[in-house]
């Protein structure tokens, strides 16, 4: 009959592992007072160390088993477990190894036999204390897991049946304490780093760990493989004889595993962390994988060491992931791979990533591994006179074993080979930390090209030699492997770092390429590694209408128009002054007092000009509300020149924006308390890590990856951190369908089509806006080592002057026949009207045909630089074309940029109102499966059309009827009210207002500021504010109505009501 019982659980595991070779020892050899197994520490070393055994006696006759015994025990408490294993310890004349890991290839038999002298030992029911006390204290643990006589691990177990993983788990916080409760002195097995490494709670279903006991504050992690659709758990049982947790000691405490767990996982973090208060401490955390991370690591090695050098691996894995420790144990163990004839596979390994803190970490970790320096090097800027390529060019020649650049940095790898030919022959690994196709394309090609090359060092080449290097240098290389980690893979990177499910038959739409592993958004949030940032989710409603009563009506391209009139009003002060008052407002009362005062926030933007324009209005609301709690930081790249709004050419370091700064760095400033919103234009979207922030306010449109990245900078982990989102602008399914691509595994809903790059091959020579005997002879000279640069732009120039002159031959045509149709319109000629207007569309075709071609040829440039690296194209054409491309389209833009401009010098906001929509909990779990991500089929199908025309007065007249659909006649802007407003936040003034007469108010501050006031506000009504500043009856007037409205704040002022009074 079959039982469920605790006890049948444990007799299974420590079956199934007997028959891998452990072996099964007994409670009663186990020895309480030193937490050892002495006869496998004293077996061990006798028989994997015979010569230093008769060493180590010779200096130690009476009783050398003892005495080993208690050196081991003195390093242990002094060092702790894992270095005694890994480096042993040296006593007068000897050097005593206690283990011996598996070496990394079997060209020494004295490694291989000391290697399988090992001795890994299983002990079940282990009353481990050696302060027990009869009928009052003698704790008693499952099992105990030794190497060679050391406590490695303990576990727990608890039937399904009965109890939880969590019973387990509270176990070892309340049962199974570090210190004796009487005497007060340690539990050796127990005890951090001088004890067991790791203790496991296991059931049939889940296991958890911990690398330290701590009573009730013991943090565990989870050791599960994830269930089979992403969530957190494990799948169920393969079949009706094993167990779901099976994978624990069937592949974990595999022998070899457990032994390479020792040796290349396990490491110690050290790092400096700041409580609430600002108090800093070391905090020591012996690192153990988790288990995406530990079979990552393990797959990639495997399938490196099976494949060879030349693939491409990507790994999808979420945020909180643990990608640094994951890259880190990835870059040391393929240093470390050998082929079958004892040759190294890798010369070096290449990480390029932007995070600093890998440096660090990646040399303190191997240090551990291996106790040797220099094994990495990082280079991110120019040391003294040496360049980044010239210090990347030691380090390879040097054989470095792991080089860490930056992404900036990644370039000057190429120049690096570019001068070191000889460097060309060594096979290379690239780990790209975030990787995107960004970093493949056209720089990938230019590294394999010349990785690719073969040619002796200093041997002249011809043009056409190189041309046919640069074709064969888009086939994949053998010498470079690739492995991308990423949380957000794109459809591009899916399809160039991602694997068919059968390699042997080619892509297709039942063979579509996917991630080599993956660790899922939602197994992340499951398991409590990220928060969830659609949790408290809001959306806002913006209406407004425009008036552009005494400007000239005339036809303009309505898609430019509608573009125009929409950043006009997203650049208004008063758009901008009242998202600033909700955001400002939202931080005071619901998150400026969260984490005792810590959290911060983000104001995402569209722009620069947005960006600084949020920074400007909040500093004045904020000084003008007389708020201190609120400090502000912006961040963006370039300078913006002044304009209405901005009053000199600022930085994101100049002291009008950042005042306080100094020039720190904006991520670093924002840590401190001195600051706690930042207002962000295309930065710190990505890659930035600020577990204090708590809000995000969005004001951009948002969608797909960009959407996902920006968005999961809320879901870093912080003590009683809640999070909010309020958005202006995006629409709540959109943000959900951003996210459900990432939320498990990201799929293609296709592949590419390679005939896409014919498609537009053809589409850009029907134009004939070049000739093919000017891009064979440019494709020479670009691929002549010798050719003058002069010839490139020679031959650019008949393509430039064809491009340049039709477009003004149609442009010259178009005002002409402009002319007519006036001509006709006015005459009442309904003929000529149409025949102009049948003239005007023809011309509009072909201006827009042009614009089509440029397009097309960067279309083509991309399309070509991608695909060619997933299909082998070998048509030198393309390549001729390709550079001859990319040097022709930048060249098509100086003679277009007199357009016609939309004339918005009348334009005026007319009506205004933004209003909460709805508070939202954004669900990922549950919802249908995403459509997948989109590769390349169609593009260069476009067609040319004429631009529609429509008078301005129209388009305004529609844009009102959809974004003013919500607004009354409450809501206009009048410039009384507008003035009244500002004049309320003036406290001398209103001091005075309240308190007087309105006749001794007249004779007070409040004529003089509202002349400061009319004077501010003539950007923006111009013609109102010089009617009252030229007439003093007016500016009167004009005083008594701003009176009467803050006397009676509900009364509505209009333009008429200031003309009337005057």
């Amino acid at each position: 009959m079959a039982d469920s019982r605790e006890r049948v659980f444990q007799n299974d595991i420590i079956a199934a592992m007997s028959d891998q070779g452990w072996l099964v020892g007994k409670a009663s050899e186990y020895d309480k007072a030193h937490a050892l197994y002495p006869e496998d520490l004293v077996g061990y070393f006798q028989k994997a160390w015979p010569d230093r055994w008769e060493k180590f006696c010779k200096g130690n006759p009476q009783n050398p088993e003892k005495v080993l015994i208690q050196k081991t025990v003195r390093e242990l408490e002094k060092k702790g477990t894992l270095d005694v294993l890994r480096h042993g310890f040296k006593v007068p004349g000897v050097k005593v190894d206690l283990c011996s890991f598996k070496p990394d290839h079997g060209m020494n038999p004295d490694t291989e036999r000391r290697y399988n002298a090992n001795r890994l030992r299983v002990v079940e029911e282990v009353s481990y204390s050696p302060h027990a006390r009869t009928g009052d204290y003698n704790p008693r643990l499952d099992l105990v897991l030794f190497v060679n006589g050391i406590p490695t691990a303990t576990l727990e177990l608890k039937s399904e049946f009965k109890q939880t993983v969590e019973h387990a788990k509270r176990q070892y916080k309340k049962d199974r304490p570090v210190k004796d409760s009487l005497t007060r002195k340690p539990e050796p097995l127990l005890t951090f780093k001088r004890g067991a490494l790791v203790h496991f709670a296991v059931s049939q279903d889940e296991v958890a760990m911990t690398t330290k006991l701590n009573g009730k504050d013991t943090f565990f992690l989870p050791f599960n493989r994830g269930t089979a659709d992403g969530g957190a758990g494990n799948p169920r049982a393969e079949d009706e004889d094993t167990y779901a947790t099976a994978y624990l000691w069937q592949q974990l405490f595999q022998k070899d595993n457990w032994l390479k767990v020792i040796g290349r996982f396990l490491h110690l973090e050290k790092k400096t962390v700041e409580d609430f208060y600002g108090n800093r401490k070391t905090k020591e955390t012996l690192i153990f994988p988790r288990y995406h991370q530990w079979d990552v690591v393990n797959q990639l090695v495997q399938t490196t060491q099976a494949e060879g050098a030349g693939k491409r691996y990507l790994i999808q894995h979420s945020a909180g992931s643990g990608k640094s420790n994951s890259i880190a144990w990835s870059a040391h163990q393929l240093a470390q791979l050998y082929n079958e004839d004892g040759q190294k596979l890798f010369s070096s390994i290449i990480v390029v990533t932007d995070r600093t803190v890998l440096d660090s970490q990646l040399q303190n970790t191997i240090y551990q591994f291996e106790h040797a320096q220099g094994v990495v090097r990082p280079i991110s800027r120019d040391l003294g006179n040496q360049s980044k390529s010239e210090q990347l060019a030691e380090a390879l020649a040097e054989q470095t074993r792991i080089i860490i650049v930056t992404i900036q940095t990644f370039p000057a790898l190429f120049d690096a080979l570019d001068k070191h030919p000889r460097l060309a022959a060594g096979r290379y690994a690239v780990i790209a930390d975030e990787a995107h196709s960004s970093q493949t394309g056209s720089s990938a090609t230019k590294l394999k090209a010349i990785l690719g090359g073969d040619l002796p060092e200093g041997e002249e080449v011809s043009a056409e030699e190189l041309l046919d290097a640069a074709v064969a240098a888009r086939k994949p290389s053998q010498k470079i492997s690739y492995y991308a980690f990423t949380a957000t893979p794109k459809a591009k990177t899916l399809e160039l770092f991602g694997r068919e499910p059968d390699p042997t038959q080619p892509r297709s739409e039942t063979n579509k390429p996917q991630p080599f592993h993956v660790y899922s958004m939602r197994q992340a949030i499951e398991e409590g590694f990220i928060l969830d940032v659609l949790k408290r989710y809001t959306t806002y409603a913006v209406a407004w209408k425009l008036a552009h009563p005494d400007a000239e009506d005339e036809e303009v391209d309505s898609k430019k128009a509608r573009t125009t009139l929409a950043r006009w009003v997203r650049l208004h002060p008063y758009n901008i002054s009242q998202k600033v008052e909700i955001i400002v407002g939202h931080f005071r009362e619901n998150v400026r007092h969260l984490l005792d005062g810590q959290a911060k926030a983000m104001v995402v933007t569209s722009s620069r000009q947005e960006a600084v324009r949020y920074q400007l209005a909040m500093q004045q609301y904020i000084k003008g509300q007389g708020y201190q709690d609120v400090h502000p930081l912006v961040a963006f790249s370039g300078s913006l020149p002044p304009d209405d709004v901005i009053p000199e050419e600022v930085t994101e370091t100049s002291s009008l924006l950042n005042p306080g700064l100094n020039g720190r760095d904006h991520a670093r400033a924002f840590d401190t308390d001195e600051y706690n919103v930042m207002l962000v234009a295309n930065k710190y979207q990505t890659g930035f890590d600020q577990p204090k922030l708590c809000a995000m306010y969005v004001d951009k449109k948002l969608k797909g990856v960009e959407c996902v990245q920006t968005l999961s900078r809320l879901n870093r982990l912080f003590p009683g951190k809640e999070t909010f989102i309020l958005d202006f602008i995006n629409d709540a399914q959109d943000i959900l369908d951003s996210f459900l691509p990432y939320y498990n595994k990201a799929e293609l809903t296709g592949v590419s089509d390679a005939q896409v790059v014919y498609d537009l091959q053809e589409a850009l020579d029907v134009e004939q806006v070049y000739h093919w005997d000017e891009v064979e002879a440019f494709a020479r000279a670009f691929f002549d080592p010798k050719a003058a640069s002069s010839k490139l732009s020679y031959y650019c120039q008949p393509a430039r002057e064809r491009f340049n002159k039709r477009y003004k031959l149609l442009r010259d045509e178009r005002a002409q026949v402009r002319a007519v149709r006036q001509q006709a319109e006015a005459d009442g000629n309904a003929i000529g009207l149409k025949q102009a207007d049948a003239s005007l569309k023809e011309i509009g075709e072909g201006l827009d045909q042009l614009d089509l071609f440029k397009k097309n040829l960067g279309s083509f440039v991309r399309a070509y630089e991608f695909l060619s690296q997933i299909v082998f194209f070998e048509d030198p054409e393309l390549e001729q074309l390709c550079v001859f491309a990319k040097h022709l389209l930048p060249l098509l833009r100086q003679e277009i940029l007199d357009e016609d401009e939309i004339d918005i010098s009348e334009l005026e906001l007319s009506h205004y109102r933004i209003t909460k929509r709805k508070e939202h909990e954004l669900r990922l779990e549950g919802e249908d499966d995403s459509d997948g991500l989109d590769p390349i089929t169609g593009v260069g199908t476009g067609k040319p059309h004429d631009p529609e025309k429509e008078r301005l007065s129209k388009i305004i007249e529609k844009l009102n009827d959809i974004f003013g659909a919500e607004v009354s006649d409450e809501d206009q802007l009048h410039f009384a009210n507008g003035i009244a407003d500002r004049v309320r936040r003036d406290e001398a003034v209103m001091a005075q207002v309240d308190g007087h007469s309105p006749d001794q108010v007249m004779h007070g501050l409040l004529p003089k500021r509202l002349t400061d006031l009319v004077l501010d506000s003539m950007t923006d009504h111009e013609k109102l504010s010089m009617e009252i500043l030229e007439s003093e009856p007016k500016q009167r007037a004009f005083a008594l109505l701003i009176l009467s409205l803050l006397k009676n704040p509900s009364h509505k002022g209009t333009f008429n009501d200031a003309s009337s009074q005057s």
